[in-house]
């Protein structure tokens, strides 16, 4: 059974592409690949909806045209992760717009819900005899649901090592996409290398951490993988920046799953290409790969905790200022800015 996993999608500056669902320009030599395989899974990172209602938030609110969902059917794509920080940016409505839109074209999805509960339900991917359970849980960031709201569904210390321990006992196979951690960041904090590696001693066999918009690092803990960022799949931003920056934001992998009587991985480079996106020539592939390697071998030596602490203490100027905002001015941004903060746990 051939699983192939991919990081956020969000429309951007490929809008009109998506509107008039050119495939074939959005995702090139990348659509036979998803045609081989069995499923293929994208995290769908904003609304599908013509509201412009954008809840107060902190940050974009991100939404797709019409249209969309017909062009990742179209290209191959079969399931559809909601469980993010934007998929709520326009309110109750953008989110049942998104989904009937995926219900629509066929496409399924999983992460969200009508409330907290309804939100933990499994994605199953089924193959033979092969059953895998899909996890998708995110931070708290905006759109995650409570017990009176829909919305994306949490992680949480507690409920979802348990729902990794359930889905085990009826699935060969447990993948958990973590959208969390902190933006632009290759190394995973100590936090989320303890949840994650927590993740896989009761009973999941790969963690996928999302969100952070650039490829981090990979270790391989008992018989379980985990990558500490996947990297974007499909942002494209015309203007975005330069060096480093650039090549953090649009290179990224798409995973490849194997199963069978255990998990195989491997991590295929992807980066922008106009508009699209395509797969690594030789050349950048051998990059991307050489540098992640590299990263690698720093969570077995030590290493990434001190490059995790060069992380925090180049973003310091940034949560001095919420927090001196807050204390002397106290206005509604400096408020909701501070609380932003507090709440989401890779800020915390």
């Amino acid at each position: 059974m051939k699983v192939l996993i991919g990081g956020d999608i969000s429309v951007n500056d490929s809008e009109k592409l998506f509107a008039k669902q050119d495939g074939v320009a959005l995702f090139n030599d990348i659509i036979p690949l998803f045609k081989s395989a069995d499923n293929v899974v994208v995290n769908l990172e904003c609304a599908i909806t013509q509201s412009e209602q954008g809840i107060r938030k902190i940050g974009p609110c991100l939404k797709a045209p019409i249209g969309t969902a017909e062009t990742l059917k179209q290209v191959g794509v079969t399931d559809c992760v909601l469980s993010n920080n934007h998929i709520f940016d326009f309110g109750s409505k953008g989110a049942l717009d998104t989904i009937a839109e995926l219900e629509k074209n066929q496409l399924r999805w999983t992460g969200f819900g009508e409330n907290d509960i309804e939100a933990r339900k499994n994605l199953i991917l089924t193959d033979g005899n092969i059953r895998v359970a899909l996890i998708a849980v995110c931070e708290h960031e905006y759109s995650y649901a409570l017990p009176d709201r829909m919305g994306a569904r949490e992680y949480d210390p507690y409920d979802t090592n348990d729902d990794i321990i359930e889905a085990k006992k009826n699935a060969d196979f447990v993948v958990v996409t973590y959208h969390g951690g902190k933006e632009h960041c290759r190394y995973p904090s100590p936090r989320l290398r303890k949840l994650c590696r927590s993740m896989i001693k009761h009973g999941a066999d790969v963690v996928l951490c999302q969100h952070s918009h650039c490829i981090g690092c990979y270790e391989k803990v008992d018989c379980g993988h985990i990558l500490y960022g996947q990297g974007n799949f499909h942002f494209v931003k015309e203007t975005s920046a330069q060096g480093e920056a650039s090549e953090r934001w649009n290179n990224g992998f798409l995973v490849e799953l194997q199963f069978d009587k255990e998990c195989k991985i491997d991590f295929l480079p992807i980066v922008v290409d106009g508009l699209g996106i395509r797969l690594a020539d030789k050349h950048e592939k051998t990059e991307i790969l050489s540098g992640f390697s590299k990263r690698n071998e720093s969570l077995a030596n030590g290493e990434w905790e001190k490059k995790w602490q060069e992380f925090c203490y180049g973003s310091q100027r940034l949560y001095d200022a919420a927090a001196q905002s807050y204390g002397k001015e106290q206005t509604e941004d400096a408020k909701q800015w501070f609380a932003h903060y507090l709440d989401c746990e890779a800020h915390s």
